[in-house]
């Protein structure tokens, strides 16, 4: 950031009075430019014995799959974010249960909430964000093709948690990816 977004004067990087971290604060105004994490709200939509994933046509991970889900709007609840996504990403309407996986992404700055759901009908199509979206199995689950650590650890605990007919809340601290030399 380099200019403040009230008044358009420059902003210096430090640590605001009576505060522990830096922020952006604005040189002539004096505004404060709090910088917090963005909340993703998707769901796991469940059709009988099948999971519904979309392939994504959008980056990051174009062509990977993906459970619905998408970045929470302005004006909106975690469960309005998740049923719009899914409408959005999938052409589905679900009926929403709990919040299933609360997912802290701290070095991408994201918080990931994926609620448990019911697909009604087996309706849904491809929306605009979206290649193709098809019901899994878990045998045809495409794990070497899913787009995300959050998805594979959400559709991981499901099919854990579906044996044992019980689906508690599950709380991940997401670890940074470690890097490869190759």
């Amino acid at each position: 950031m380099k200019f403040c977004s009230l008044c358009g004067a420059g902003v210096r990087f430090e640590i605001p009075t009576g505060d522990n971290r830096p922020r952006y604060l604005c040189s002539s105004c004096d505004t404060i430019h709090y910088q917090n994490p963005n909340i993703i709200a998707g769901c796991l939509p469940v059709y009988q014995d099948q999971i519904l994933l979309c392939k994504r046509a959008i980056e990051p991970r174009h062509g990977l799959w993906t459970l619905p889900a998408g970045f929470m709007e302005n004006g909106e609840t975690t469960r309005e974010a998740a049923i719009r996504e899914t409408r959005e990403e999938a052409c589905a309407e679900v009926e929403l249960q709990q919040l299933y996986t609360l997912t802290s992404i701290p070095h991408i700055n994201q918080v990931q909430m994926i609620y448990l759901a019911r697909l009604p009908s087996p309706l849904f199509a491809a929306g605009d964000e979206t290649l193709e979206a098809g019901l899994f199995s878990e045998a045809d689950i495409p794990w070497d093709q899913l787009a995300f650590q959050t998805i594979r650890n959400a559709l991981r605990f499901y099919f854990a948690d579906r044996k044992q007919g019980v689906f508690p809340l599950h709380h991940v601290d997401l670890a940074p990816p470690e890097r490869r030399d190759s």
